[in-house]
This record gives structure tokens, C-alpha cells and sequence, in this order.
């Protein structure tokens, strides 16, 4: 779409993981390779009896490459979209990467930019997360709408969320009718304790932009006491978030509605009872920046929730048992160093498990076919 009319829709409005380097073929993955997803680490790093069985065959394809730090990911009639985080919205068809808006005015600086993406289910809507600079300066984050039959132009939904270099949050997620959207401390960590402020939190509103009627504290906010939560996904009816900790104590969360997580007062489990314990956490921290529940083709890992690390470099599979309050039976580390730094991890229409790159956000070792869209399926 024409840049000026995109601008003119929004008004005047103009990634810590940690730094990891591998040794890797200079044009980085082949188009289709096969890989032995072997697990390298329990719940307590020894091998164990009980780790999902890691031994499947697994065929790596390569769906798209020279992406320049994809972000958000979502499928809309059997089309994948992705937001590239200087600021374009592109999708794949017949094996090209095709742009749809370019130029979004957004400010990509840091761990900011064009981040999560969502589809409305039924109406002709995307919604992105973006970071921006207000007219009286700074750095904010906005969640936007966008007319997919007006040229994808933008509507802002909510305005003036604290944002900052680091600690923006992003993902979006579209569960029963509801929209929820996390957002960072801003690298604040006083205004994740305070529930009338939307850094540190997730939030969850309607479908189009209001409060959720069942909130807890009539206001977008639906959880608090976050520090960077970069993963949403649905387990079992349930909300579920990844949350980068500091240098110790990476989460993941069951989200519900009023529950204060414990940032910046503690990280990983605590012993006070104002504070929701995480279902696990991680010391030291392997930055966990997305989530997806697989139900695909591979047996192996039906029914695990996965997650992308930027820091350790690889696709984390965690098995959990069936209860209300969740226990980590095993877990194991796959594809460790073969990718780079993987960012978003999502399952596509046929089930199949997919993951983006993120090794042009300046804190990974880039190849000559970075980044890249891949592909898991059965061998």
C-alpha cells in the first residue's frame, strides 16, 4: 500500500536474548535437510528414562530465507504472513516471499519495531503490535487494526503502552473472542507491580480494541508482574506464556485473569503467596521467545509445548502432565546451534511445526541465507 495513505491512518507517528555465535556453512542451511531431533537435557540436564522420546527423524525444509528479523507469524487461508521488524508485513506464496505493506511506521530500534501478528477469525482484520515514537517523543508501543479490504489500512486500538530499547513484549494472540497482547516492563520493572499500568503485563481485550468485559481490574489488563513475556499460545483451554527472566529464572506461565507473576519482587518460584509460581523457570537463562502446543504428524512430540531460545539456540520441548496446576514431566533440547537463534515457533494448518530465525537482530552470527522460515516434518 501507498506509504503516505499507510502514515496518514495512523497519524504523525514515525531484543535482549543474548549474543551466540556457531560454527556454520557460510550459506547456512541446505533447502531440505534431514536431522535426528535427539533430547540433550532433562528437566534437570541429565538424560533420563522419562525425557520425550527424542530419536525422530525429522526433515528440515527451508520455506523462505533473507528475511530480516521475522517476528509475528500467522496463517490466513492457508497463507503464511510474517512481520519483518524494521517494519514490513510479507507472505509466502509459491515458495516466494511476496510483500504486502512495506515501510509501516514504526520505530525498529533495539528489541522494538513491527512485532506481533494476528488475524481477526472471522472479519477481514489483522492486528500487529508495533513500537513507535509519540509526537512528544520517546518510545511507546500501540496495538493496531488493520482493513484487510482497504489496503491493509491502520486504525490504532490502544496507544501510549511504555515501551524501550529492550523489554517491549509483542506477541499477539486471538483465543475465544478475545485478543491478548504482552507487553514489557519497558526495562521499568516498578511499573509491572502497578495493575493500572499496561507495561508488565498481558492484556486481553475484544476483538475490537475494548476492555474485556470479564477483566479483572476493568482495564485491558488480564495478568501483571511480568518482565518480557514473548510467548502465547493455548494448552488445554488455557492461556500459557514464556517470560524472559534477568540473568536467572526464565518462565513459563499459566495466565489467569488478576494474577500478579512476581516482577521485579522475584523471579521463578517463590515462597509468597501474592506472587503466581511459574510452571517452570530456567537458571541460567536460555531466553524463551515464543510458545506453540504441537498436535502434528510426528508422534514423538504430539501434545508438547515448544518454544524458540535466542540465547541457548535452539527449540526447547517440554512434556507436562494433565493437571490444573501443571508439573514438567521431562523436557529436552532440539536442533541446539544448527539454526542460530530461533525466535518464533508456531504449528501451521497441517500440524507441522515451523520456526523463524533471528539472527540479523544484531545479537546473533548471521549467514548469507538469514533469516530464514523452517519447516519440521516427518523424514
Amino acid at each position: 500500500m501507498d506509504r503516505r495513505r499507510y502514515l496518514a491512518t495512523l497519524g504523525a507517528a514515525a531484543a535482549l536474548g543474548g549474543c551466540g555465535s556457531r560454527p556454520r556453512d557460510s550459506d547456512g542451511a541446505s533447502p531440505t535437510a534431514t536431522a535426528t531431533a535427539t533430547a540433550t537435557a532433562t528437566t534437570d540436564g541429565d538424560a533420563s528414562d522419562d525425557a520425550p522420546s527424542g530419536d525422530a527423524d525429522v526433515a528440515v525444509e527451508t520455506l523462505a530465507t533473507d528475511l530480516e528479523v521475522p517476528w509475528g507469524t500467522a496463517f490466513r487461508d492457508g497463507t503464511l504472513y510474517l512481520t519483518e521488524r524494521p517494519g514490513r508485513i510479507v507472505r509466502l506464496v509459491d515458495g516466494a516471499v511476496e510483500p504486502v505493506v512495506e515501510d509501516v511506521p514504526v520505530k525498529a530500534a533495539g528489541e522494538g519495531g513491527l512485532l506481533g501478528l494476528a488475524f481477526h477469525p472471522d472479519q477481514p482484520y489483522a492486528y500487529t503490535h508495533q513500537t513507535y515514537e509519540p509526537a512528544d517523543g520517546g518510545t511507546a508501543n500501540r496495538l493496531v487494526r488493520h482493513d484487510l479490504d482497504d489496503d491493509w489500512a491502520g486504525e490504532p486500538l490502544i496507544e501510549g503502552i511504555p515501551g524501550s530499547f529492550i523489554h517491549d513484549g509483542g506477541r499477539l494472540l486471538v483465543h475465544d473472542d478475545a485478543l491478548y497482547m504482552t507487553c514489557g516492563d519497558a526495562a521499568d520493572g516498578a511499573l509491572a507491580k502497578d495493575p493500572d499500568v499496561l507495561a508488565g503485563s498481558v492484556l486481553r481485550i475484544t476483538l475490537d480494541g475494548d476492555p474485556h468485559p470479564d477483566n479483572p481490574f476493568d482495564s485491558p489488563v488480564f495478568s501483571y508482574g511480568h518482565r518480557n513475556p514473548q510467548g502465547l499460545t493455548v494448552r488445554r483451554g488455557e492461556i500459557y506464556s514464556t517470560e524472559h527472566g534477568p540473568d536467572v529464572g526464565d518462565e513459563i506461565n499459566v495466565l489467569r485473569a488478576g494474577a500478579h507473576y512476581g516482577w521485579p519482587e522475584v523471579t521463578g518460584p517463590s515462597d509468597d503467596d501474592r506472587f503466581t509460581d511459574p510452571v517452570t523457570s530456567y537458571s541460567p537463562t536460555i531466553a524463551p521467545a515464543s510458545a506453540t502446543v504441537y498436535d502434528g504428524p510426528i508422534e514423538a512430540w504430539r501434545g508438547d509445548f515448544l518454544f524458540g531460545t535466542l540465547k541457548a539456540e535452539h527449540v526447547h520441548r517440554v512434556r507436562l502432565d494433565g493437571g490444573d496446576d501443571p508439573d514438567v514431566v521431562a523436557e529436552d533440547r532440539l536442533f541446539g546451534g544448527e539454526f542460530g537463534r530461533i525466535r518464533t515457533v508456531f504449528t501451521g494448518p497441517e500440524g507441522h511445526l515451523h520456526a523463524t530465525t533471528s539472527n540479523r537482530d544484531g545479537r546473533g552470527s548471521p549467514v548469507a541465507s538469514d533469516d530464514r522460515v523452517l519447516r519440521f516434518v516427518p523424514a
